[in-house]
């Protein structure tokens, strides 16, 4: 089994608790050629800012690939830089677990390992997917 984190926004987040689908760009293409059946993946959102207020980068939910399929049905939310783009490589899942607080990230970046530049801790999480070892798993999860 691999653990993914699922880097987007929060609308797409929206889309993915709602239809239980989640999707990456053409340019990830490799990503979804890695991805199998009963992988993890933990479903990230960058920090946004609306108004005066800033949300932080968190973790909302675990879950586990079931089905791996291609489909450019408008659904997500691209990025202005990103364009039409439509997150054609698209995996089916399932819930495991929706965190009731999500799991802000930024104060477990010192114990994470995957993360190995501290100080530019935000460049780990600008890949559509990023694969994590059991390890970080276990500490953004408890």
């Amino acid at each position: 089994m691999t653990i993914w984190i699922a880097s987007g926004n929060r609308e797409n987040w929206e889309v993915a608790r709602k239809h239980n689908i989640w999707g990456v760009p053409k340019r990830s293409r490799g990503f979804h050629s890695r991805v199998k059946k009963g992988d993890t993946i933990l479903i990230y959102a960058r920090s946004e800012t609306h108004g005066r207020e800033t949300l932080p980068s968190v973790i909302f939910g675990e879950y586990k690939v079931t089905e791996l399929f291609e489909d450019t049905t408008p659904l997500f939310t691209a990025p202005p830089q990103m364009g039409n783009e439509v997150f054609p490589f698209r995996f089916r899942l399932k819930p495991v677990k929706i965190f009731k607080e999500p799991v802000e990230i930024k104060p477990l970046i010192p114990e994470l390992g995957f993360i190995t530049n501290k100080t530019m801790w935000s460049e780990h999480f600008r890949q559509a997917m990023s694969e994590i070892p059991e390890e970080d798993y276990r500490k953004i999860v408890k």
